[in-house]
């Protein structure tokens, strides 16, 4: 057996000889080298005693604002146990600053339909109370509030197609439907049965919207649309949620942009994923019914991946991969919103994780593997 020679005391005096040494201590480790040392601020950004390894956990969070080709990482914040255990801010960005949730939005509104269907004012299998599909021969009256939720209407909402200013969303929100966006939702034709076809659609969000408005203002003017409906919010879910910076945007016919223009302070995404984890209550008052919560995150008929304004953790049978079915627990669901805006739920982890900032579509998968990165850190319940 090969020995190294050893070195004398004088050589290691030497700084050429000690740097000699260090190398070929380095060369006889086994494995990759250690990571290097986490900063203060990265330490610092996780509780004393986060649940899991602090250090763990905080290289899980620097990754997110350090590694290349995930975007630009504006927030992060993790709840495990209803406690914060870690956040973290980029330059510029903090608690106070609202963020728009875009496509988050949808979930907010799926909230704000349940609350009326509670209060027996909308019924989930009734034909979605919209007038203009109620006219003689219109197949469209064919459609459920479950369809719209669930995505799966059948109208012909072609959502991030190519080109852009095709895509259904864009031509609502700036071309010919922005000034009455609901109008020009409720106008398309169906593209498929009721209830057969799964498509992902800002369109029917905000169609959503448009319907709960009606119940509120049913004879209001655009001013009377958007002060009630911001009114509801405020009063049904801002405040027995503690949500001060929950605010959404209207378009010029009264209607709240339900499906992708709600805007929230990242701590208060987090408590709306708190909310969702604990079944729609809060201090122990039910604000939504649990059962509608299990509706929302149930599995709908269509696809795997999405319930009622939810993404689920689950396969969807296509190539779309959203969140980490091969890796995270089939119970966790995700608010997902356009640029990488995530609010995941792990119920079974007790573990709620807000990612917002910046993240183009190529993107996504690398963003998606560091965010599973801190769920594998959690074990289950």
């Amino acid at each position: 057996m090969s020995r190294r020679p050893a070195l004398s005391p004088a050589c290691l005096r030497s700084p050429v000889a000690f740097a000699a040494l260090l190398a070929l201590a380095a060369c006889s480790q086994d494995g990759p080298p250690p990571p290097p040392p986490l900063s203060d601020a990265a330490m610092e950004a996780v509780v004393v005693e986060p649940g899991v390894s602090r250090e763990q956990l905080a290289r899980a969070v620097d990754e997110l604002f350090t590694a290349e080709g995930i975007g630009e990482t504006r927030a992060v914040i993790v709840m495990h146990r209803g406690e914060i255990v870690a956040e973290r801010y980029a330059e510029g960005f903090g608690p106070e600053t609202p963020q728009i949730g875009w496509s988050m939005s949808k979930t907010v509104t799926a909230l704000v339909i349940g609350m009326m269907v509670a209060d027996g004012r909308l019924s989930l299998d009734a034909a979605a109370p919209v007038d203009t599909w109620q006219r003689s021969g219109d197949p469209r009256a064919e459609i459920t509030l479950r369809h719209l939720l669930q995505m799966r209407s059948g109208l012909r909402h072609r959502e991030r197609h190519d080109p852009a200013f095709e895509s259904s969303e864009v031509r609502m929100m700036f071309m010919e439907g922005r000034d009455d966006m609901s109008a020009w939702a409720e106008a398309q034709p169906l593209e498929y049965d009721p209830g057969t076809h799964f498509q992902y659609s800002t369109a029917s969000s905000v169609i959503l919207s448009d319907i709960a408005t009606d119940v509120l203002a049913p004879d209001g003017d655009a001013r009377a649309r958007q002060a009630i409906m911001a009114e509801f919010l405020d009063a049904r879910l801002a405040v027995p949620l503690g949500l001060e910076s929950l605010r959404g945007e209207y378009d010029a016919a009264g209607t709240l942009v339900g499906g992708s223009a709600i805007w929230a302070t990242p701590r208060d995404w987090a408590r709306i994923g708190e909310f969702l984890r604990n079944g729609g209550s809060v201090a122990g008052a039910q604000i939504v019914p649990r059962g509608w919560i299990d509706f929302m995150r149930a599995e709908n008929p269509a696809t795997g991946d999405y319930g009622a304004q939810l993404w689920l953790n689950r396969d969807s049978g296509t190539e779309r991969v959203v969140l980490f079915p091969d890796q995270g627990p089939e119970s966790a669901f995700a608010l997902v919103g356009h640029l990488g805006q995530y609010v995941i739920v792990s119920p079974e982890q007790r573990l709620t994780v807000v990612r917002l900032g910046v993240t183009e579509g190529e993107q996504r998968p690398a963003l998606v593997e560091q965010l599973a990165d801190i769920f594998r850190l959690y074990p289950g319940t």
